[in-house]
């Protein structure tokens, strides 16, 4: 399962700590697979996540993130290295993964899918938001099957950056989509309009789109793509960085016809999709140092909007009382 490091400009808790969270992520995940299939082997009710937690059960399931805030503000003097210790433990409570399945799956294979629709939803909140800050996600990332497809089925030693906007020269840039696997950065520029439509490449600032009958002009994506090319390059070589970069031009559902296509730029269509998708997600090769130094020179010059979760609360509109 790819990491998604950075969604647009959603705060991310990678930014806080690169090294920590990759695998701090990776054992949640194992560690709740593991939980959630021995309930449904053992016949447990899986609309109530069975958890060994203790004392959260007189506070509502929507607030509480929100004590282990409290509970910063409110706990005693202690020796620093237990504070360190117990802020920690926090962290990870709040933002515990905890799949809620509302109805009980008939073989192992169901049963999987449903824990990764909810891992996914998790994956996004887990990319937009720290302990004491979130963004507020935009609907449609839920429903981007591309964004789905990369982050379900790559492995886990891949970081994604979706969409990020980045300052350069003090400026915001959205750029496409950036994949760092352990050993090359993989910039992508994503062709999907009708199913089956034709692209063809040309050299000047527009390409054709035929759809049937059809034909209709739009914009070289080879121009944002040596865009983004070059603003990672930039980085990396200011970073003393290296590491490879390779530019893709990717259509899942049309055909790609680019005859006079750079030889720097490879250009993946619906004849050869599947085949080059299969073999990124085959990779067994773990992180490597350069891959987070990459990574981390990314995260430094993002931008990132976000609110406070304290403030938030503390906005939230009174519960009833019942009857008076």
């Amino acid at each position: 399962m790819a990491q998604l490091v950075k969604l647009l400009d959603y705060i991310s808790r990678y930014e806080n700590d690169l090294s920590r969270y990759p695998t701090q992520f990776i054992r949640l995940k194992k560690s709740q697979w593991e939980r959630t299939k021995f309930q449904w082997e053992n016949g447990t009710d899986l609309s109530v996540f069975q958890t060994d937690d203790e004392g959260v059960e007189g506070i509502p399931e929507d607030r509480r993130w929100f004590s282990p805030i409290l509970r910063m503000f409110n706990r005693k003097q202690e020796p620093e290295d237990e504070q360190v210790e117990e802020q920690e433990s926090e962290s990870d409570e709040v933002f515990d993964f905890q799949p809620n399945l509302v109805y009980r799956p008939n073989d192992m294979a169901h049963l999987r899918k449903l824990y990764l629709d909810q891992l996914f939803h998790f994956q996004i909140k887990w990319a937009s938001s720290t302990l004491m800050e979130k963004s507020r996600v935009d609907a449609r990332f839920f429903r981007d099957t591309f964004l789905r497809e990369l982050i379900l089925n790559l492995p886990d030693s891949y970081l994604l950056f979706y969409y990020p906007i980045l300052k350069v020269k003090k400026a915001p840039v959205e750029l496409d989509i950036i994949l760092l696997t352990p050993i090359e950065c993989m910039c992508l520029t994503i062709l999907e309009k009708e199913d089956a439509a034709v692209f063809v490449g040309e050299s000047d600032r527009f390409w054709l789109k035929k759809y049937g009958e059809q034909e209709s002009k739009l914009l070289n994506p080879t121009i944002s793509l040596n865009r983004m090319e070059r603003i990672i390059s930039g980085l990396f070589a200011r970073e003393e960085i290296d590491f490879p970069i390779r530019k893709y031009i990717i259509s899942r559902n049309g055909y790609i016809d680019y005859p006079g296509s750079p030889y720097d730029i490879h250009t993946i269509d619906r004849r050869a999709y599947q085949e080059w998708f299969n073999r990124l997600s085959q990779s067994t090769t773990p992180m490597k140092f350069s891959q987070f130094k990459a990574a981390q020179a990314i995260l430094d010059i993002g931008q990132t909007t976000a609110m406070s979760r304290l403030f938030e609360s503390f906005e939230q509109p009174e519960e009833p009382d019942g009857e008076e």
